[in-house]
């Protein structure tokens, strides 16, 4: 296959939408785990009164897209019964928009293949039409993923609009500081930001580390955080190498136990603790974060349990502690991931330490 510009999630993110106001069908290829079904759910939800309709075409027959013959007895003739997964005329009034999605459609048979080009390039198959509402995306993996693919016929690809996706940290950080990833895992990634992905199609490791597997690690640490008196350091080590590999779960495991050291960010935001004793660089990363997540979460509860100048006291507390434990580096990061990441708004003119703050280090968050 002819080289595809690759773009990260966000810019295929928008492209999606630009090519859903004249229903010309994308598709995206990309090895396992980048996102690529999680893209098409996101892009789709983004949308008032949408409807997501998942196909795994590597599953399908020809008859699943088709239908099935069935006698017409009083006509005489055959009539084909429609496939149920396929959009009907009711959804179709009922939803705005309709996003029909034909997951791994590159490892579908050949045959499967052929009558997906039909329902592409003409919007039907058999008796069957596609409603005018319906948005098509497909994705697949590329061929040299070691996945079951088939070589996609020509004239099927040239229907297509073709994003190849890639892994970018920013990307991923922005998305996992929305959605509960785990601070240990986020803490982590953002210290050894390559083994957000070290998928080698050349390897026989079963296991290997995702933005996929990586939410399936943070979901059981999660767990673990209300386990925690019920599984050793041993069997924590088992269940995350069981996610990302072995390699990378001691590694992850190693940073776990210096974080585990580290003060509570609480302790922190309330100014309770001053000084940092370590002086080790991953765990300044670690806690970082771990503080990053502790002012978001409070910057969320202000007008309920909190006033905005009792934010602004943790808020300072927290940048003081920055500027005088952390290297000039680290303190652009923490500061980056509050205001930038997590969208943290407040009157900085008002803090004590955002004076001295800029003074040092504004320079370098115009630059950023």
């Amino acid at each position: 296959m002819d080289a595809t510009r690759t773009v990260k999630l966000s810019e295929a993110a928008k492209y999606l939408k630009l090519h859903a106001k004249s229903k010309r069908p994308v598709f995206l290829w990309g090895p396992p785990g980048v996102g690529k079904s999680e893209l098409v759910e996101s892009v789709c939800g983004s949308y008032d009164n949408s409807l997501l309709i998942d196909i795994r075409l590597s599953v399908y027959d020809p008859t699943d897209l088709k239908g099935y013959p069935a006698p017409d007895l009083e006509n005489k003739q055959m009539v084909w019964l429609p496939s149920v997964d396929l959009p009907t005329p009711e959804q179709a009034e009922q939803y705005d928009t309709i996003w029909l999605f034909l997951d791994e459609l590159n490892g579908a048979a050949q045959a499967v293949q052929a009558a997906a080009y039909q329902l592409i390039l003409n919007r039907r198959i058999g008796q069957y039409e596609l409603p005018d509402n319906v948005v098509v995306v497909a994705a697949g993996n590329r061929d040299g993923d070691k996945g079951v693919t088939y070589r996609m016929p020509k004239p099927l690809a040239n229907r297509f609009i073709h994003y190849e996706i890639r892994v970018d940290f920013e990307d991923w950080l922005t998305w996992a500081t929305g959605n509960n990833v785990h601070p240990d895992v986020v803490g982590y990634i953002t210290f050894v930001k390559g083994d957000l992905y070290n998928f080698d199609a050349t390897s026989s490791d079963r296991s290997f580390a995702t933005p996929r597997t990586w939410t399936y690690a943070s979901d059981t640490l999660h767990e673990l955080d209300i386990l925690v008196d019920e599984f050793r350091h041993e069997d924590v080590t088992n269940m995350i190498a069981g996610t990302v590999g072995e390699g990378t779960a001691i590694k992850f495991m190693a940073h776990r136990k210096i974080s585990a050291n580290l003060p509570n960010p609480s302790d922190i935001s309330s100014g309770k603790v001053k000084e940092l004793k370590t002086k080790e660089i991953s765990a300044m990363y670690s806690l970082s974060t771990s503080m990053a997540y502790e002012l978001k979460a409070k910057y969320d509860v202000i007008g309920r349990s909190l006033k905005q100048e009792e934010f602004a006291d943790l808020l300072d507390n927290c940048l003081g502690f920055w500027l005088k434990n952390f290297d000039p580096e680290m303190i652009i990061m923490a500061t980056r991931l509050v205001f930038v990441q997590y969208g943290v708004k407040a009157q900085l003119r008002k803090l004590k330490n955002w004076t001295e703050f800029m003074k040092s280090y504004g320079h370098l968050i115009k630059e950023a």
